[in-house]
C-alpha cells in the first residue's frame, strides 16, 4: 500500500470518528433537554435515570441483576434488615402468632 493510500485511509478514520463524536455530543445535549423537560413536568430525575437504564438492559444483564437483588434480599432477611418494613413486620407477626 502506498503512503498516499495509508494517509487517505487514516484521514478517513479520523473524519469518521470526529463526525461520530460530534453526533454523540449532539445526542447527549438532546438527552439533557429531555431530562430537563421531565424535571419541569415534576418527575424525579434520578428515578427516571434508573428506569431508562433498566429499559436499556439486555435480557442477560437484567437476569444477572435480578439474581443479585434476590441474593441481597435473602442476606438482608437473614440479618433482620427487612423486619422494620411492612412486609417484614407482617411476616414476623405471622411467625409469632
Amino acid at each position: 500500500m502506498s503512503d498516499s493510500n495509508v494517509d487517505e485511509r487514516l484521514q478517513s478514520f479520523v473524519t469518521r470518528v470526529v463526525n461520530l463524536e460530534t453526533e454523540k455530543r449532539e445526542r447527549a445535549e438532546d438527552i439533557r433537554e429531555v431530562y430537563s423537560e421531565a424535571k419541569s413536568a415534576g418527575h424525579d430525575i434520578p428515578a427516571l435515570r434508573i428506569v431508562v437504564k433498566r429499559a436499556l438492559e439486555s435480557a442477560d444483564k437484567r437476569a444477572k441483576r435480578e439474581t443479585a437483588e434476590q441474593i441481597a434480599e435473602s442476606m438482608m432477611h437473614a440479618l433482620g434488615m427487612l423486619s422494620d418494613m411492612p412486609l417484614g413486620r407482617a411476616a414476623l407477626e405471622r411467625v409469632s402468632a
